[in-house]
This record gives C-alpha cells, structure tokens and sequence, in this order.
C-alpha cells in the first residue's frame, strides 16, 4: 500500500483554504515529499505527520511556488536537529536554484554535508525491495521538469490453504517462506516457497505529475497507474490561458486519465477562480472517477486485483 497526503493544492498563490504544492507520500518505513511550496513546514505539522523520517524530497520542478518552502523547513529542521540528512532530487535547472536558496540560509556558513543533491535523468532514482520510483520527463515553462512514478516490487501471494494441506505451521515457517527461503518441517520435509505461493501479482503504482503544459506521451509513462495526481489549473473556458501559462484545463487532466486507463484521478493545484465544484464537474464528464484534492486529504493507494 502507498499512503498519499496533500499538503497544499493551490495553484500559484495560497488562498484561505489551499497552501502551495506539496505532498508527502508514504510507503513501509520511506517517507517522501513531493515539492515544497511556501509554508509547508507549517503544513507538515498541521497534518500530524512532522518531520520524524522526512529525509527525501523529489522535486517536479523549479518555480518559486514548488520550492521556496524549502528554505524554512530546512533553517527549522537544523535548528532543531532533527536533519541527519536530507537529500533533495530534481533535475539540474531544479537544484541549481535549490542551491542558491540554501545558500542564502546557511549564509554566512557553507550549505552542511547533511544535505545531499541528487540530479535525477529519466527511469530509476530510487529503490528497495519494495518500492521504485521512476522519474520522466514533462512540459512546462523552463527546463527539467519532471513527473514521479512511485511503483511497489510485485508480490508472490501466500496461499493459506496448500500451507495447512502440507502441515506448515503459522509463524516464522511461513514468514521465511513469504521472503522466498525454504524451510525444514519436524518430519523432514523440505517446503519451498513455489509450493506455497501464487504467481507474482503487481504492486499498487501512484503517478505524480506536478505543473504540466502539454499531454502529448504522458500517457505512457503513467499507463494503468491506480492513481494519478496532476494539475487541473484551468477549465475549458479559459483554455488559451492554460495553454499561455503552460498549465492544464480539467478536462484535459481527464482525457489523459481516460487515454491511461488509470484507475482514479486527483486532481490538485486548484485555481481560486473556480468553485471546485465546476472542476470537478468538467473532469467527471470525462472521466468519471475523479477527484478535487484538499489539503490534507489522506488517500490509501492499493492495488486491485480480479478475483
């Protein structure tokens, strides 16, 4: 499962009820956020997750409302020690601006060792046995800009009844056969994981696109996704300025989801010219299962299987 919270899902400037672009997403014992608008350290701690593991940060791309919040989490989390490291990636326009941000923080001092840069190109940029997270190339205005493909490692499913047919017991038998390691019974008998687990089945996968200008070939990078979260910061009416602007209208967030075949799409950087209300309703005449994020929404991501 993937644990997805918005932080802040306005477009541009925070309105009363929207802080600027961020997201935490959580998977086993990883934490990332995703951007890191102005006041989201204040987000942080109004969502209850604070800042205990938060050590990696993917960046989507390098306008002021998707990083400059970097620089109070930062100064607070060092002054407040709780920063062993932090590695922040992003594509070299990204962080050559992150850089010079941290700069004027850590001025007079040098930017600490404890944070550490990652320049990221497309595919891999992240992974453990149970989680990658791929990065590919978007457009919007300026160079590097990147959307995240967060994919959980498939899994051999744990067939119950063919483990109590051949006497294996519960516990720490069955845990070693789950991690692929074969067990002795009492009687001698050698069990082997392909005795007691199914064909492998897909993980849940979460795509994330931040600010987006154009559609074209997004649809292959985040095909069959359970969930996509992209920007709906214009609607229909005021196409050419979405268009101007290098953002998206909502029903061009839905024809994406539709072309993808995704299973559900969220909706975020919302402008305070529209009532949700008419976002929602332009994507949902598209693609019907569509949502409008709020801050601190809270979306568990599970991948689903026929029966």
């Amino acid at each position: 499962m993937i644990e997805l919270t918005f932080l802040g899902t306005s477009a541009s400037a925070p309105s009363i009820q929207r802080g600027l672009s961020s997201a935490v997403i959580q998977h086993r014992d990883q934490r990332f956020m995703v951007d890191c608008g102005e006041g989201t350290q204040r987000q942080l701690l109004r969502s209850g997750l604070g800042f205990k593991r938060l050590n990696k940060i993917l960046i989507t791309h390098a306008h002021l409302d998707h990083i400059l919040g970097l620089a109070g989490l930062v100064s607070t989390m060092t002054r407040w020690e709780v920063m062993d490291a932090l590695e922040i990636y992003g594509g070299a326009y990204a962080l050559d601006r992150i850089q010079r941000l941290m700069e004027v923080v850590f001025s007079p001092h040098p930017i600490p060792d404890s944070l550490i840069f990652h320049e990221i190109r497309p595919g891999v940029v992240f992974a453990t046995d149970h989680l990658r997270i791929e990065a590919f190339p978007v457009t919007h205005r300026g160079p590097d800009c990147y959307g995240y493909h967060f994919i959980e490692t498939p899994k051999r499913p744990f067939l119950v009844e063919k483990a109590e047919a051949l006497g294996v017991p519960a516990g720490p038998e069955r845990r070693k056969l789950v991690n692929g390691q074969s067990i002795t019974l009492d009687d001698g008998r050698v069990i082997h994981p392909d005795d007691v687990l199914g064909p492998p089945r897909s993980g849940a996968r979460l795509a994330f696109i931040g600010d987006l200008a154009r559609t074209r070939g997004i649809a292959n990078f985040v095909r069959g996704a359970d969930v996509l979260v992209v920007e709906a910061t214009y609607l229909e009416q005021d196409k050419e300025l979405a268009r101007q602007y290098g953002h998206l209208t909502a029903a061009q967030a839905a024809r994406l989801a539709h072309t993808a075949q995704v299973r559900q799409l969220i909706l975020t950087h919302i402008s305070r010219r529209y009532a949700d209300q008419d976002v929602l309703a332009e994507a949902r005449a598209i693609f019907a299962n569509t949502v409008v994020a709020n801050d601190f929404d809270h979306f568990e991501i599970k991948r689903q299987h026929n029966a």
